[in-house]
């Protein structure tokens, strides 16, 4: 056994360094993605406590849900879409961020119409504008952490 184990060492160079794997990177990756995952739960908490609460019992605040899924969909298309080479502007792109602040504005001005209207309460809105806050900065903060061209970019999902 050993004449075979030493035949095939000689055939096969050794490194000249030992290779060692910096985990730090993925580590961080982790991590971002951890304290994102605990910012969306916060979020979907005020969320559900504007609704569900005994006093407001109203859920007419979960429609919030769609801006949540739509608000990231015109900026991730216009990535696929545009070449990232040019440092102007382009049309895409501008379009993309446009099409996302109005249904950010749109998220935010929601509960307060409804507020205004009288089908929830200002407290609900109040709960509901703050977990607006929250959702968002997560979104906002999954961008920032993944979206650059890096080992873990969101983009190799």
């Amino acid at each position: 056994m050993q004449e075979v184990f030493h035949s095939l060492a000689g055939r096969y160079p050794k490194p000249s360094k030992p290779q060692t794997f910096s985990c730090e990177l993925t580590m961080a990756g982790i991590k971002a993605l951890i304290s994102l995952s605990f910012g969306g739960a916060i979020g979907l908490m005020f969320l559900m406590l504007g609704c569900a609460l005994p006093v407001y019992d109203r859920y007419w605040p979960l429609f919030l849900l769609f801006f949540y899924i739509l608000a990231p969909i015109p900026y991730c298309i216009s990535r696929r879409v545009v070449d990232d080479t040019d440092s102007a502007s382009n049309a895409c792109k501008e379009l993309a961020l446009f099409l996302t602040t109005g249904i950010v504005v749109s998220a935010f001005g929601l509960p307060i119409v409804f507020a205004r209207a009288e089908v929830i309460a200002w407290g609900a809105c109040a709960l509901v504008l703050t977990g607006n806050v929250v959702i968002f900065a997560t979104i906002l903060g999954f961008f920032v952490v993944f979206g650059s061209n890096d080992d873990f970019s969101w983009q190799q999902w």
